[in-house]
């Protein structure tokens, strides 16, 4: 008599949308939106309320802590007005900046002397090389924790602005692709400025 094959073991998935969808009685993607919008604005608004020391840097590495996979399947499809919109965002650049430091440091160094006012505003250290990168997106996500939202914002689309000028003058990526990072810096931008004005939600 053959026996049974063992079973297999497989990793167990993070349950984004789609698994949700696929169960009985499920929510609709618009509640799932809406429930992604407000773990944005729990973190968020928070984290500056909290009086715990290590809140500050959990929300740094939130990113590696839970992997940019799970937090795409919870905020990448948010709108750039929104604070997961914006979260998204912040966690995509932090991560861009960490898995290539050489080339943002590159690239800021490309743009710096192209847009001045932005340079100042991002608030990378002199001279601006990988770490100093690396410790001014850790300074934008630590201001989640620290700074006035708004800021925060703002600071990271000065820097998103310098690189997306320093891609410009490189001219070592596709037109589409400069162009992205330029979008990319506007959304955040527009997101401070509704911040400000309390229609960021």
């Amino acid at each position: 008599m053959s026996s049974s094959p063992a079973p297999r073991h497989h990793r167990p998935s993070t349950p984004g949308a789609g698994f949700f969808e696929a169960q009985p009685g499920s929510a609709d993607p618009a509640l799932l939106a809406q429930a992604a919008e407000q773990s944005a604005v729990a973190l968020v608004r928070g984290a500056r309320t909290s009086t715990d020391p290590e809140i500050t840097e959990r929300v740094i590495r939130l990113a590696e802590a839970e992997g940019l996979d799970s937090l795409a399947e919870l905020w990448s499809q948010a709108a750039a007005d929104t604070v997961a919109g914006c979260l998204w965002r912040l966690y995509l650049l932090r991560t861009w900046v960490y898995a290539d430091p050489l080339r943002a440091a590159r690239e800021f160094e490309a743009g710096r002397h192209r847009v001045p006012v932005a340079r100042v505003v991002a608030g990378v250290a002199e001279p601006p090389g990988p770490a100093e990168l690396q410790q001014m997106v850790d300074l934008v996500l630590r201001g989640i924790a620290e700074r006035d939202f708004a800021d925060v914002l703002f600071q990271a689309a000065a820097f998103a602005h310098v690189i997306a000028s320093g891609r410009a003058v490189l001219e070592e990526d596709p037109v589409d692709t400069q162009h992205r990072v330029l979008v990319l810096a506007e959304q955040l931008e527009r997101a401070g400025h509704a911040e400000l004005t309390g229609h960021l939600h």
